[in-house]
Order: structure tokens, then C-alpha cells, then sequence
């Protein structure tokens, strides 16, 4: 029988095997306690494996909350488990609640947290995975293997006219912008209702690509209940769109694979309140855990953060989460990063030396809008940095030899 593994990083100040058998019975078929109908053979076809058990370390003090045995060191630990594919066949929302359930809550640990799972090949008949993915998402901006996509976001996050946010993407793209978007607090205000922005920037976008040939990708947030998520997305499609941004973790995976499946937009996920599942070392969820159950959604986009950003994620952490994006996962060869967060033309060099790829979307809100040049200046800032990192170039040398980049050094680079 199939089974599907995942991977956590545990601690407690129990013995380990014991801790993980634990973990293994309230994922399955265990309880504290026999009980009539438990008998040996339903567990040992249902009963969640422990397959391995790797030690890290022993720590004096707890993580987090839980039992506190006099004189125990709290171990840490990777451990492995396995599970029945038969628990819960092809059911998403069960698996997450398997794989992130109630072991949270386990007095026996004092950190626990998913960092990665792999799923059976069987998988691959059930899931398509994202419509577009990386490639088809670069293919409809016109952008090209050998270049970064270079995108924005709209600020200040409300208050913006759809009369001005239009002239702004009208500026951006003239200068070579090639994705636009909402913030993700922007949804339809009382300033700037959906249709009518939609409307308006759809037309200075269609305008531009009647004229030049290229198309403008601009991510519409239509993220609400299911409804207006539809309402939505029927005015993008309408209107020429070509992206709609969703918030993931606020809408829920049922709901962003229901938008994905309706297959005639790229989706791009926004992941805020990450931070909230993440930012703990031993609580919540790892990105490549996180990653595969979006991709399995249908999401063709997803945000990394980005290095030197102005969060407290590390870059390692940041690199490892593009690489993830980039791995294959059962029908999809990759999606796109979606690198953010204080980022401007400075992290380029290293962004690009710790990765050897070009295949992200590489988003700078500030780093463009206050650009000393403009937003126009800010963008052919980005372009040339990006440019620059590929040919070799140190970020000194790319100042010296581009102006707008230059530019950008002088009022970011003491940041």
C-alpha cells in the first residue's frame, strides 16, 4: 500500500522513540488508552510509522510550553513518519489535518514542526498542480529564461484613485515594468472599487500591449468568500486580465484551489500571516511543506521573501525556499518565487550568486516608487542590476557604469 511521509523537527524531554510513537498514534489509529475495536491488524494497516529518528541535540531549556521534567534535557530531533495512503485517500483539507492536527498540541513536545512530506505517485492522477507555473507565467509577461521578471506593488497600500493608480502603471510600464500589483490589503474600498479599477488600469494595460506588443501583468487581490472571489475573476477575464492574486492563507486551500480550477488566470499567492505559521524554529511549518500543499491547489506563484529583506527571515532560509519552488512535485516542474520585502537592485548580486537563476519574479515596492528618478528611474534601476549580476559584474561596478542604479546605491544602499 502507498504510504505518504513527512518529516518534523521535534523536541522533548521524554525519550525520543517514545515522544515519536506518540506523535505517530494521535496522527492515526492510537489513543492513550486501548480501546474495544483497536485490535492489532487495524493498526498495523491504519497505524501512522515512525521510519526514522536522527538526533540534534540536547538544550537545558524548553522551546516551548510543555511537560518540564526535574533534571531532563530537552532533546531535539528529525523524525519520520509515514502513514496509509488509505487514511485518507485524495482529501487535501484530511491530509493537512494529519500532517498539522492535534500533535501541536501534544504536552509531550516542546517544539514540533513540519518541514517537509513527500506524497505517491498516485498523487499525480488526482492533482494536476498549477495551470502555468513558472514558465507559463514568464511566457504570458513576455519575459524571457535569460531575465528576472521585475514587478511592483501599488502604495500606499488604499486610498489610491483607480484614476491614479492607472497613470502609475501607464509610467511603470513605459518603463519596462513587467508585473504590477495590488497590495494584499487592498481588496475593493470605498475609494477604489474592484470593477471600476480593474476597468481602468485593464485599459491603459491593453492600450500599452495594442502598441508595443507586450502585455503588462498586473495581479487584481479579488481575494473574499467564494462569491466575490468569482464576481472577481469573471471582471479580470473580462477586461483582458491575465493574473489574480489571492491571499492563501486567509481565503484557505479548498477555496485557492477552487480559483485555481477555474484555469484562465495565473494565480499568484500571497502569504501573509506567515510569520504566524513559520517564524518560531521549532512551531508550525517549514516552506517546502508549505509549498507543496499550494502547489497542489493549483498556484503558479508564490512568495519567498527575498534576501537581506526586512523581515526576520534568513537568507538561507529565503534560498531554500526558491529552490523549493523549483523542484519538481508530481506534475509541475516549478513555480515561480516571488522575492519581496525591502528588497531593491542592491540584493540582486547576492540573489544571484547564491541561486544561478533568473526564473523569479523579483518585486521591489519602495525600491522603485521612491527611486530619486521616479518610478521609471527605479525600474531601469532593477533592470540593470539584474543585468549587471548576470554578466559578473560587483554591485560597486554596476554603479559606477548605470546612472538610474547608481542612483538607487546612493539612497538605498545605506539601508
Amino acid at each position: 500500500m502507498e504510504r505518504i511521509v513527512a518529516t518534523y523537527l521535534i523536541e522533548t524531554p521524554y525519550e525520543v522513540e517514545k515522544a515519536a510513537a506518540v506523535l505517530a498514534g494521535e496522527q492515526s489509529s492510537g489513543t492513550f488508552v486501548a480501546v474495544p475495536g483497536e485490535t492489532d491488524e487495524l493498526k498495523t494497516r491504519f497505524a501512522a510509522k515512525v521510519e526514522n529518528i536522527e538526533i540534534l541535540g540536547e538544550f537545558p531549556e524548553p522551546s516551548l510550553p510543555g511537560d518540564k521534567i526535574e533534571n531532563k534535557k530537552y532533546t531535539q530531533a528529525k523524525v519520520t513518519v509515514s502513514w496509509s495512503i488509505e487514511n485518507f485517500g485524495y482529501n487535501i483539507p484530511a491530509l493537512i489535518s494529519t500532517l498539522q492536527g492535534n500533535l501541536y498540541e501534544l504536552r509531550q513536545f516542546t517544539g514540533l514542526k513540519l518541514d517537509d512530506f513527500e506524497l505517491p505517485d498516485s498523487y499525480k492522477d488526482h492533482f494536476t498542480g498549477p495551470k502555468f507555473g513558472m514558465a507559463g507565467t514568464k511566457k504570458l509577461a513576455y519575459v524571457g529564461p535569460e531575465r528576472p521578471m521585475i514587478g511592483t506593488i501599488i502604495k500606499p497600500s488604499v486610498g489610491l484613485t483607480p484614476e491614479y493608480t492607472a497613470d502609475l502603471v501607464k509610467t511603470l510600464a513605459e518603463a519596462g515594468i513587467d508585473f504590477v500589483k495590488d497590495d494584499e490589503l487592498q481588496t475593493s474600498s470605498g475609494n477604489s472599487p474592484f470593477k471600476v479599477r480593474v476597468e481602468t488600469i485593464m485599459k491603459v494595460i491593453n492600450d500599452f500591449a495594442e502598441k508595443t506588443g507586450k502585455k503588462v501583468m498586473y495581479g487584481f487581490n479579488l481575494s473574499g468568500d467564494l462569491s466575490t472571489m468569482k464576481a472577481n475573476y469573471d471582471t479580470i477575464v473580462k477586461n483582458g486580465g491575465t493574473c489574480a492574486m489571492v491571499s492563501i492563507n486567509s481565503v484557505g486551500w479548498a477555496a485557492v484551489k477552487e480559483v485555481c480550477s477555474w484555469g484562465e488566470l495565473t494565480i499568484h499567492g500571497h502569504r501573509n500571516g506567515w510569520g504566524m505559521l513559520n517564524r518560531h524554529p521549532l512551531l508550525g511549518i517549514n516552506f517546502p511543506a508549505y509549498n507543496k500543499i499550494f502547489r497542489l491547489a493549483g498556484v503558479d506563484q508564490m512568495h519567498v521573501n527575498g534576501i537581506d529583506n526586512k523581515f526576520w527571515e534568513s537568507d538561507d532560509s529565503v534560498v531554500r525556499s526558491i529552490r523549493s519552488c523549483h523542484t519538481p512535485f508530481l506534475n509541475n516542474p516549478s513555480v515561480l518565487p516571488v522575492l519581496s520585502s525591502g528588497q531593491w537592485g542592491g540584493q540582486a548580486f547576492e540573489t544571484y550568486r547564491r541561486t544561478q537563476t533568473t526564473d523569479v519574479l523579483y518585486m521591489a515596492g519602495g525600491g522603485i516608487m521612491a527611486h530619486p528618478s521616479g518610478p521609471a528611474g527605479g525600474v531601469k534601476a532593477l533592470h540593470q542590476a539584474w543585468g549587471a549580476a548576470v554578466e559578473g559584474m560587483t554591485l560597486e561596478q554596476a554603479a559606477k557604469a548605470y546612472k538610474e542604479f547608481g542612483e538607487s546605491v546612493q539612497k538605498f544602499g545605506g539601508k
